[in-house]
């Protein structure tokens, strides 16, 4: 009996000690994506890159890397960096600006030409580097992405 109870009395301790501790809060990939891309008259574009938190704490962003890809063309190139410290569950956006090729850009004219139902199909891959509220190091979280890009009616050069 004596032994039982040295065990259940071990169990509380213990369980007493986790319970001190602060709690880890999860960590999930972020979301990237576009949020709006602006054609300039140099022939670059401007975009408007949204990165959203899913992670139950906050979380300091600091760099992005990956590819854009517009239609069936060659992707390009993402690559900036910036400190943008991000709250859980929460978003932020970022501005790259990137030349696309000549088959990316035949695509948005080709849908610019049907107006506001025109779209493009795109997608964004790579990673970003962040450091999580709880953790000592920052570290590359990998994100993958497609939507579509269609012209803001009103706003020329713009697609959303």
């Amino acid at each position: 009996m004596k032994r039982l109870l040295r065990g259940i009395a071990l169990l509380v301790l213990v369980a007493g000690l986790v319970a001190c501790g602060p709690p880890k809060k999860s960590v999930f990939p972020p979301t990237v994506s576009v949020q709006e891309m602006t054609t300039r008259p140099d022939g670059q574009w401007r975009l408007t890159m949204r990165i959203q938190n899913n992670s139950y704490g906050s979380m300091d962003f600091r760099s992005l890397d990956g590819e854009l890809k517009v239609g069936d063309s060659v992707p390009v190139r993402l690559h900036t960096r910036f400190d943008l410290d991000i709250p859980a569950f929460a978003a932020d956006v970022t501005q790259i600006d990137v030349l696309p090729t000549p088959e990316m850009t035949a695509a948005l004219k080709a849908a610019a030409v049907k107006g506001s139902a025109g779209s493009v199909p795109y997608s964004v891959a790579g990673n970003t580097n962040a450091k999580p509220e709880q953790e000592k190091e920052a570290r590359d979280f990998n994100f993958h992405g497609n939507d579509w890009l269609s012209p803001v009616p009103g706003i020329p050069n713009t697609w959303r």
